[in-house]
């Protein structure tokens, strides 16, 4: 191999190898600052690069430098793997059907979403931004024949609304103080299972509160923490699983439907770009609660995928 040819390949081995360490960084450490938790959104990405790193330098040759990404895919591996692998676990309890989504303003598709709702005969939907048009819209495209049971607290105009329709009577609904946005509970009165506590948050977007997004994320620990028994959340985070602030809601009791059935990143955000969305902030966790299959489904109107998951009770 040429010098010069030698001498590219391991300086686009180490330009990568470096994008690999910046996303490891930004994955691991809770960042306090802004810029930095909102890079942290792709830090998984940035993390092939070592995968990237250590073929430039295979094939270069730069045995050492090979050593030193090897290293780095160890970790890359460590972390991104175990989402792609299905945990195998079965639980033998009755099934639910849930669907989250986002409605942008309520700018949604009302329609779209009673279909999916329709068509997959889904239990519980969780919405964010929901306002008093896209309540209307709702019910005047049939989602009560579908979803008789609500606990809502919508707004005028846009995105602070949230809540949750379910088949089965809710009791209990509950609105959270010290949040900018509406943050909502009720508890679901299963016919096989019984109580089953279900959620429905939206924290403030990091870009337009960081501070607050912050402080809400520790308040839904504190929430999350208190729970006990069987629980559903379905929300837009505002958050991915490279955010410590999100990974720390895990701690406990809770863990996501994705990270259950292997399905990786799956991205939901943000669904009105030419690519398609490339960072998941929706988010389906489960207590007492195995996911047997999740995946994204498209709401025209809408700049977030719904998420819907099957979901055994344990």
């Amino acid at each position: 191999m040429a010098k010069w040819m030698k001498r590219i390949l391991l300086g686009v081995g180490w330009c990568a190898l470096l994008a690999g360490a910046a996303g490891i960084v930004l994955h691991f450490v809770a960042w306090q600052q802004r810029p930095l938790v909102l890079l942290a959104s792709g830090a998984s990405y940035l993390m092939v690069g070592a995968l990237v790193g250590f073929v430039f330098f295979l094939i270069a040759r730069g045995w050492r430098s090979a050593g030193a990404a090897g290293v780095l895919v160890g970790v890359v591996l460590w972390t991104l793997v175990p989402s792609f692998v299905p945990e195998g676990r079965a639980a033998t309890g009755p099934q639910v059907t849930v669907m989250q989504s986002n409605l942008l303003f309520g700018q949604a598709d009302t329609g779209a979403v009673v279909r999916e709702v329709r068509d997959n005969r889904v239990d519980v939907l969780t919405v964010q931004e929901l306002t008093n048009a896209a309540v209307e819209k709702l019910a005047g495209s049939g989602l009560a024949a579908e979803l008789p049971y609500s606990y809502l607290r919508s707004t005028p105009d846009g995105g602070g609304g949230t809540g949750i329709y379910s088949r089965y009577p809710l009791r209990d609904g509950k609105r959270y103080d010290g949040f900018l946005l509406e943050h909502v509970s009720a508890t679901m009165e299963h016919p096989e299972r019984g109580p089953i506590a279900v959620f429905s948050f939206h924290p403030i977007p990091p870009p337009f509160g960081f501070s607050n997004w912050l402080t809400e994320m520790r308040k839904i620990r504190e929430i999350l923490d208190a729970q006990q028994g069987p629980a559903i959340v379905g929300a837009d985070f505002n958050a991915t699983r490279d955010h410590a602030a999100f990974r720390e809601l895990l701690d406990g009791r809770f863990e996501t439907a994705a990270d259950q059935v292997g399905a990786g990143l799956l991205p939901t955000f943000p669904d009105d770009w030419r690519i398609g969305p490339f960072i998941g902030i929706d988010h389906v966790l489960l207590a007492d609660a195995t996911a047997e299959d999740i995946h994204t489904l498209r709401v025209p109107g809408s700049d977030h995928r719904a998420l819907l998951a099957r979901v055994r009770l344990n």
